[in-house]
């Protein structure tokens, strides 16, 4: 694609400062005190994909937070490329544990990025990574090089479930119609390592209650004579694991797919140093499923993890009481074939006839979502993968990754197209953490990048 780079040079700035001023609206869907905010995020993504060159822009109301949708359609006999992201972000808590303010965008250089990297939260997911669309697309307009259609669905409801999606996708398939979706949401190896994401894991989100007394009761008084729910709970949470860390959950492994001794060997020749792992995280040692390596307890096991957990006084001082209830959120995240609603139930099953005379339990489901593997032999794969080799001079890696975005099963479900998961971020990213931030590198490298998979997608399909 000619001009790709000196356009790209000579819009940098301008690119940047527009990623910074989205970045400073705190569009935190999961707390109703932002609300506003993500509204006017929404708004902020329309006017960008306007000016981008979209020719069609619109704004749809759900039952929550509203989705963003545009389009350019060149030729209709031309293939065409859906992409999805989103423009909401996780609340920033614990805010103290941040070095600048997670809306006040900062740029600073690290050790992953000697470039420098923009610290704010959603500098990585999704923001960052999803505006290097909005200004792919603009790059190959303005360059007059646009070679097929392109649909864009911007969500604002990603990191609290999604609820609303599935509706929007359902009524509006033929709105939706494409060849391809393409998502950059997930991360690569490191900047010299690119790789191309090609599983996921499935979601199932739980909250738990623990109720024992009808009030809090004077642990002197009470104490070893009533069932203590902050006791019974944590008890109950560590039945959920035996000794070699397996989940402990009838049923919970059934449909777990078993990879061969070959899949796992090719798995292992992505580069990783598993001292470099424990130094970045400060920790002596790693932990995990017996029999199964780091990178493989993180994106083809199967997981069960507490959240949070609270109940009773935590102030400051002491207070000697035994609290009527207990709470605790748990995630599992679940590999293909899995089914979240069945291992939802199978969770709330074993964890309600777990429970000792004394207290009741109830587990409460949030949110979930399946697993997802792409092949790697689709022209979609390979176009991603040449442009990658394009950019960056050397052939990506397929890569599962440990995280989930539960609406690529969705996708394929409701408009028959497989998900291409291009991501441009680094595990050292801290999203979802304190810190959060994205390389200024690796964001002008995944906008020089996206403008090849249209053209190889394209030539590929014709």
């Amino acid at each position: 694609m000619k001009n790709v780079k000196n356009y790209l040079s000579e819009n940098k700035d301008r690119f940047l400062n527009e990623l910074i001023e989205l970045l400073k609206i705190p569009s935190v869907s999961a707390d109703p005190a932002y609300s506003q905010d993500v509204i006017d995020t929404a708004e902020t993504v329309k006017t960008r994909l306007e000016e981008a060159g979209c020719d069609v822009v619109e704004i749809h109301e759900t039952a929550g937070y509203p989705i963003v949708y545009g389009e350019k359609i060149i030729n209709p006999d031309l293939p065409t490329v859906l992409v999805y992201g989103h423009y909401d972000v996780q609340p920033a808590d614990p805010i103290d544990l941040w070095h600048s303010p997670p809306f006040e965008p900062v740029i600073k250089k690290t050790d992953a990025h000697p470039e420098g990297a923009i610290y704010a939260r959603g500098a990585c997911d999704d923001k960052g990574q999803m505006f290097m669309h909005v200004k792919a697309l603009e790059l190959m307009v303005k360059t007059n090089q646009l070679p097929c259609n392109v649909k864009f669905m911007i969500e604002g409801e990603e990191e609290v479930g999604s609820n609303n999606l599935s509706i929007y996708v359902a009524a509006n398939k033929e709105k939706l119609a494409n060849d391809v979706i393409l998502i950059s949401d997930t991360g690569m190896i490191a900047n010299d390592v690119p790789s191309i994401t090609t599983g996921l894991r499935g979601l199932s989100y739980v909250e738990v209650e623990v109720t024992g007394p009808n009030r809090d009761l004077h642990s002197g008084l009470y104490g070893g004579a009533v069932a203590n729910p902050i006791n019974i709970l944590t008890k109950m949470i560590a039945s959920l694991h035996d000794e070699n860390n397996h989940v402990t959950i009838p049923g919970f492994y059934d449909k777990v797919e078993e990879l061969s001794k070959e899949e796992r060997a090719e798995m292992a020749k992505a580069p990783f140093s598993l001292d470099n792992y424990q130094k970045a995280l400060d920790i002596a040692s790693v932990y995990g499923e017996k029999g199964y390596s780091t990178n493989e307890r993180n994106s083809i096991r199967p997981t069960l993890d507490v959240n949070g957990i609270w109940g009773g006084y935590i102030g400051e001082g002491a207070k000697t009481v035994i609290a009527s209830k207990a709470f605790a959120k748990i995630s599992m995240r679940l590999v293909p074939n899995q089914d979240w609603k069945e291992i939802t139930e199978l969770f709330k099953t074993h964890f309600e006839a777990i429970a000792p005379k004394g207290v009741t339990v109830k587990v409460k489901p949030h949110h979930g979502g399946q697993g997802y593997v792409t092949p790697i032999d689709t022209i979609a794969y390979q176009a991603a993968s040449k442009a990658y080799e394009t950019t960056f001079g050397k052939k990506p890696i397929p890569q599962r990754s440990g995280g989930s975005i539960p609406i690529v099963s969705l996708f394929e479900k409701e408009l028959g197209s497989k998900t291409i998961l291009m991501g441009f971020g680094l595990d050292s990213d801290a999203i979802h953490s304190p810190n959060e931030h994205f390389g200024v590198w690796n964001y002008f490298k995944g906008i020089e990048t996206i403008p090849y998979f249209y053209q190889y997608f394209t030539e590929m399909n014709k």
